[in-house]
């Protein structure tokens, strides 16, 4: 094929007599410099590159240059490490949580202390497994022999990154990304009993008799995940409007009409969130369950006999239907609003207050008083809820009287009285004025949060005791599975990022709606493998409740530009850090903090000789619903790009078939009765590259399946993207898939040992085509000779 100038040229000697791929190969300390020049970002996520180069033939006789370039990421780690404290962090919260819903009944409270024992052994697991993490030093991935072993369970197995660059004359230069990492699963636990996906479906279908076993009311995961999601945002927002309640004090010391109005607003609008998020069913009915749990309570209509939790299961259904509450917002209020208006409503709240109890806003309890569910709503709960809307608009109608007033001052006035005035209205006096109604907000917020905390805590005691130990168990598991998916997609993410900074189609897309991710599984549908398969599905759909942020480094050291994790199971945010003149260059709605979104897809077809069985004998059901249930997102994800971002900003490619019409392929391969229908992986990764998308391939432990699926993918890109002629297409697809075996190219890192060997391939162990085809074949053979040679042998 020639000869390579200005470097050395080692020759490989493919499966085809007489030809030759010539190659070169480049040291890893040597790639990595010219890769620092190139991009100063690629430092602190990825390191340890190998590389191998080829030059191929074109179609019109030219010749084209490929690099082709593996690296581990160092997200690998970090990533679970910190998902690890997260956790902790959060069921260390809940169990105090637990701890001050304050006295409830025996039954109850030996639940709570079943429930704080679980969670113990929870927290003290994974500390035990942090504390092992932080012990590894050095090694940046998971060799697929450790993917068994407990103090690796959260860590992705064999995560890499895939670069293929390809220098072509009357071209310009074009980069492939692809990251191969092994499915998300929990191989420690094992698939005995299956994967996620059908294991929380025989929970839920179980929780009902559980809850009536533990005498619990039972709430489905959309009421548990509502729980959460209401004291994630009231942690979020209490502090926030707090904040905000200070900053409008602040613009009142500061004698600033323009700040006073600022600040306000802002206060209003976090205040009507906060309303909003409690407008809720569930905090109300949660409430009264929580009241019906103290010690003695007895019910109105039946006074000798203790209310248990199942009693108002009815009254649930009921709220959840009902959806309404008698304050539906905040009250609006005019600008004119007149201080003997504002002073009325103040007046209000606080004979409010003093009607129904005392200052901290609770009702007096007696165990032969206790109102009935709709007397305690209308008496306890929506008062509290109602007071911080009047609270609002007190100090809504104060700032519009001191803005009046000063309006008025500015008016041409006597001498004489204008002295008065500035006597009488130093710019101390708003501050002074607005301090009490501004304190009286923040308590009457604080208030609401304490109550609607503990009664969210209760639903979730309730659906923590009516799960004990399974509900506990499924959640490692679940944990498990998420911090290996997030540590793959957060490797996509950023390695996307870095190749995306100077297009600017890109990060409009990247921020007017975001971008998907495609996740490509070779996963059979037989024996542990489905389990596999149930855990990354559930895995992968964990990633919707993940968003991006790109935030500005502190510095420019490397340690600083590491990627960070917040937040908690319902939602994470990742934090990835930039250099300040790169973070400079990004478009305004990124730099101020806008969340970024990922869309996660799933395909998978499995094809190997395992899926030979299950197609044969077996079932591939869950393989069929999974990518129906995926293309349909994929689908809704092309509409919502197409509505806000023009075409023009995706990328463009030689074939130039249309999306749409690409997504009608996929829809009717998808719905196909058709044995290894490997044109869904085709068709899907077309699809994804073309989205401007993030690809990655899996299969168990992301070597030979995936290894054989990057390959022909790079080697289908070449001929189509860069005119590789048809004659070299098997050629140049061998030479990738060869074992090195002379000279200095014997001395490569294996991944899977971790160490330099000799005679060994890189990451990648290959097949000869010839006989993938007929293993399948072969396989059924066996075992028809081996069921006659038993059947004799009994016989």
């Amino acid at each position: 094929m020639g000869e390579m100038e200005e470097v050395n040229v080692d020759h490989i000697t493919t499966d085809i007599q007489s030809q030759k791929c010539p190659m070169v190969c480049e040291s890893a300390s040597h790639h990595a410099t010219i890769d620092r020049e190139n991009n100063q970002l690629t430092g602190p996520v990825f390191k340890n590159p190998v590389c191998k180069v080829y030059r191929f033939q074109t179609m019109d006789s030219k010749w084209m240059l490929v690099r082709e370039q593996m690296e581990e990421c160092t997200l690998s780690f970090s990533i679970p490490r910190q998902l690890l404290s997260l956790y902790i962090q959060e069921d260390l919260g809940r169990v105090k949580d637990l701890k001050e819903l304050g006295e409830l009944s025996p039954h109850w409270d030996n639940l709570r202390k079943e429930v704080i024992t679980h969670y113990g052994g929870i927290i003290s697991s994974y500390q035990e497994t942090l504390a092992e993490l932080d012990k590894i030093t050095g090694r940046s991935f998971k060799p697929s022999c450790c993917k068994a072993q407990k103090s690796l369970e959260f860590i992705p197995i064999n995560l890499h990154t895939q670069r293929m660059r390809v220098t072509c004359p009357r071209k310009t230069d074009a980069s492939y990304d692809i990251i191969t990492v092994g499915a998300p699963a929990a191989h420690f636990q094992g698939f005995k009993c299956g994967g996620l996906q059908r294991l929380l479906s025989r929970y839920e279908a179980d929780k009902k008799s559980f809850s009536t076993a533990y005498q619990c009311i039972y709430y489905s995961p959309e009421h548990t995940a509502k729980a959460q999601e209401v004291l994630s945002t009231m942690s979020l927002l209490q502090p926030l409007i707090t904040s905000l309640a200070d900053q409008l004090l602040m613009a009142a010391q500061e004698h600033s009409a323009t700040g006073l109005r600022d600040a306000l607003k802002n206060l209003s609008d976090k205040t009507e969130q906060f309303v909003h998020t409690l407008k809720d069913e569930l905090v109300k009915s949660a409430l009264l369950a929580l009241h019906a749990a103290r010690p003695g309570y007895v019910s109105k209509n039946q006074r000798q006999t203790p209310v248990q939790g199942g009693q108002h299961q009815d009254h649930i259904q009921q709220c959840n239907e009902q959806n309404q509450s008698p304050v539906q917002g905040l009250p609006g209020h005019s600008p004119a609003t007149s201080a003997t208006e504002s002073t009325m409503m103040c007046n209000n709240v606080e004979a409010l207050q003093t009607k129904t109890g005392g200052e901290d806003g609770t009702l007096p309890l007696k165990q032969d008083s206790i109102p009935h569910h709709k007397e305690y709503d209308e008496e306890e709960w929506d008062r509290v809820w109602a007071n911080v809307a009047k609270c609002l608009n007190c100090v809504i109608a104060m700032v519009d009287k001191l803005q009046e007033e000063d309006n008025n001052k500015k008016e041409p006035v006597p001498e004489q009285q204008l002295a008065d005035v500035i006597t009488s209205h130093n710019p101390g006096d708003w501050r002074e004025q607005l301090r009490p109604l501004v304190t009286r907000l923040k308590e009457c917020v604080m208030e609401v949060v304490e109550k609607a905390k503990r009664a969210m805590t209760f639903v979730l005691l309730q659906e923590a005791a009516c799960s004990i130990p399974q509900g506990f168990l499924l959640q490692q598991r679940r944990d498990v599975v998420f911090s290996q998916a997030l540590a793959a997609l957060a490797c996509g993410f950023v390695m996307k990022l870095y190749a995306g900074m100077q297009d600017k189609g890109f990060l409009r897309q990247l921020h007017l709606v975001g971008l998907v991710a495609q996740f490509e599984s070779l996963l059979s549908t037989y024996s542990e493998e489905i389990g596999m398969l149930e855990d990354m599905e559930v895995g992968i759909s964990d990633l919707q409740r993940v968003a991006f942020h790109i935030t500005e480094a502190k510095t420019d050291e490397l340690s600083d530009l590491q990627p960070s994790v917040c937040g908690r199971r319902d939602h994470f945010t990742v934090e990835v850090p930039l250099p300040r003149l790169v973070f400079q260059t990004l478009p305004e709605e990124i730099k101020e903090g806008k969340p970024l979104r990922v869309f996660p897809v799933l395909f998978n077809v499995g094809i190997n000789e395992q899926q030979t069985i299950a197609e044969r004998f077996g079932d591939i059901s869950l393989q069929e619903r999974i990518n129906q249930k995926n293309f349909e997102m994929l689908e809704a994800y092309y509409k919502s790009l197409s509505e806000k971002v023009p075409l023009e900003c995706l990328p463009c490619f030689q074939t130039q078939t249309d999306i749409k019409e690409l997504l009608e392929t996929l829809g009717q391969n998808v719905v196909t009765k058709k044995r290894k229908n490997v044109e869904i992986l085709w068709i899907a990764g077309t699809i994804c590259r073309r989205l401007n998308g993030i690809r990655f391939t899996s299969c168990k432990s992301a070597k030979d399946r995936t290894s054989m699926s990057v390959t022909l993918e790079q080697c289908a890109l070449l001929r189509d993207e860069h005119q590789l002629s048809k004659d070299f297409f098997i050629r140049a697809l061998d030479c990738m898939r060869s074992r090195l075996t002379q000279g200095d190219i014997g001395q490569w890192e294996d991944p899977e040992a971790g160490a330099v060997t000799e005679n060994k391939p890189a990451s990648r162990h290959f097949y000869p085509i010839a006989l993938l085809l007929v293993s399948s074949h072969l396989l059924v053979v066996w075992l028809i000779l081996s069921l006659v040679f038993l059947l004799a042998k009994y016989q």
